[in-house]
């Protein structure tokens, strides 16, 4: 099922990447993930290297909080 979900889409996935070389699952509701499939294509980036970016800024939040939030931030900004 590769369609783009509706912002509604409040199933969520777990998805397993390497980032930092540790395999790491998150956990995103499909809107989530889309959009951050989507920014990691349009910036020509590979997705775990965005995750990893993510991870590495995130502070005190659990990853899957912080992607959230940077999907929101980056998708907002048009």
């Amino acid at each position: 099922m590769n369609e783009e979900p509706s912002l509604r889409s409040t199933r969520i996935a777990k998805h397993s990447l390497v980032i930092a070389g540790h395999r790491t699952s998150i956990s995103l509701e499909d809107a989530f993930w889309f959009g951050l499939k989507r920014i990691a294509g349009t910036e020509g980036r590979a997705l775990a290297n965005l995750v990893a970016e993510i991870d590495a800024t995130r502070g005190e939040a659990n990853l899957s909080s912080a992607i959230r939030v940077f999907v929101l931030e980056r998708l907002s900004r048009g």
